[in-house]
């Protein structure tokens, strides 16, 4: 089964629906949910290719982006016996 970040992608989604002067985040905790993920990747608690595995691992199609990232953060800090 392809995921998502399989070179070509995932079909059947529908189109992206690009937001004017949308701002990059839409509230303040998912800004700190990419802050936590950079840290912890610069910590070397884990890397980029094992975020992206997280995510695709946990992912819900109901969750928005960062819900997801926030899933995968909290598998992986599970995983590593870090909490």
């Amino acid at each position: 089964m392809p995921r998502i970040n399989d070179v070509g992608g995932q079909d059947g989604f529908g189109p992206v629906v690009e937001e004017l002067d949308e701002p990059p985040f839409h509230a303040d905790w998912e800004a700190h949910v990419m802050a936590m993920n950079r840290a912890l990747i610069g910590q070397g608690v884990y890397n980029l290719d094992e975020f992206r595995d997280a995510v695709e691992r946990t992912m819900s199609h109901e969750s928005s982006y960062y819900e997801n990232w926030f899933r995968a953060i909290q598998t992986l800090l599970k995983e590593r016996g870090v909490v």
